[in-house]
């Protein structure tokens, strides 16, 4: 279960899964008050036709998508134009990679366990502190860069199987038109034109993410991603049949069912920021099962680490904005040295 990259011993949670403990190891044991309790609300997280972006639909599509960022800060889409196979290509080429894959081959992909937001294979998202105290999610992971074109290299992503190369290089072109028409219908529910946010966020820098979640032998006890809000501009996931993903709610945790084809949006710090609190990013977890694995593959739409950010001036209107003004590439950092903690990282820029 300990293989050594670079003189580091890394752990893979797919290794101590198929070992068979009845229990899971100290580090990936949360604290009580973060733990499961499978009390979740009944509510669910709306869901929304793009009727493929016709323009009959579009004022309708935008009433529904302010209701959504306002109330959830997520939500589905439905006939949003990104082919059905291709979807079910990348979670095939997934779950390829990480349940036929040798370990061997798949450590040759190791992300670097000295840096955060490292291209590859990997499990462990935080670096450590001075004492190694952080607790470890339930998950095993492969991050890839995606865009600009410019980080773009096939070479450091998996060979096999062997179109798992085209299918990520396919399926990023196709999130990233998919999250540029969101953008602009966001900003348009807002009242700001259709470029704003996208403008304020400029070029797009794009990782996608496949996410393995063994089964665990105490659920209870593990979460497969803690909770956290993104830190980007906007997120989109999808997932296998088997469900584990929660977004929260009012303090209650809302199951999000998988529903099949459909893509889920996630508002992330940075929309949230630019408009300044009016639509606010959502807090979710991943928890875990005894049974089943789970596969999900979320691509982030994250502004360039030189970028500023903060609230629209046309919805701060003369008062005054909740935030202050970040430079990204400082709030991710931030992010990944503090961790969520329990507490949503935008909160420690909020001006009252």
């Amino acid at each position: 279960m300990e293989m050594e990259v670079g003189g580091e011993p890394m752990v893979r949670v797919q290794a101590i899964a198929e070992a068979k403990l009845s229990q899971v190891p100290p580090q990936y044991i949360q604290p009580p008050h973060n733990r499961p309790n499978h009390h979740s609300s009944t509510a669910t997280i709306p869901t929304i036709d793009l009727f493929e972006f016709n323009p009959t639909h579009l004022p309708s599509i935008r009433s529904t998508i302010a209701q959504a960022c306002t109330d959830y800060g997520a939500f589905h889409v439905t006939n949003h134009g990104v082919p059905t196979k291709l979807l079910r290509q990348i979670k095939t080429a997934g779950l390829t990679f990480f349940n036929q894959s040798s370990i061997d081959d798949k450590l040759t992909y190791s992300c670097d366990p000295h840096s955060f937001a490292s291209q590859g294979y990997g499990s462990r998202m935080l670096l450590s502190d001075e004492n190694d105290t952080v607790v470890l999610d339930w998950r095993d992971y492969f991050d890839h860069h995606t865009l600009p074109l410019s980080r773009r290299d096939p070479s450091r992503w998996p060979h096999f199987p062997e179109n798992y190369r085209e299918t990520v290089a396919s399926y990023s072109d196709e999130m990233k038109g998919l999250a540029q028409k969101l953008m602009g219908l966001i900003s348009e529910s807002l009242g700001l034109r259709g470029s704003y946010i996208e403008e304020a966020v400029g070029e797009l820098y794009q990782n996608i993410t496949i996410s393995y979640y063994p089964p665990c032998p105490q659920p209870d006890l593990t979460l497969g991603l803690q909770p956290h809000s993104d830190m980007g501009a906007i997120t989109l996931l999808i997932q296998d049949d088997v469900g584990g993903l929660e977004v929260l709610k009012d303090d209650q945790w809302i199951t999000v069912d998988p529903l099949s084809d459909a893509i889920l949006v996630i508002l992330a710090d940075q929309t949230e920021i630019i408009t300044n609190g009016k639509y606010r990013s959502a807090v979710h977890r991943a928890v875990t099962n005894a049974t089943q694995a789970r596969l999900s593959v979320a691509t982030f739409h994250d502004p360039a680490k030189a970028v500023k950010i903060s609230p629209s001036s046309e919805l701060v209107n003369g008062a005054s904005p909740r935030y202050r003004e970040v430079v990204y590439g400082d709030y991710v950092s931030s992010w990944y040295t503090k961790g969520p903690d329990g507490k949503r990282n935008i909160d420690s820029l909020l001006l009252n």
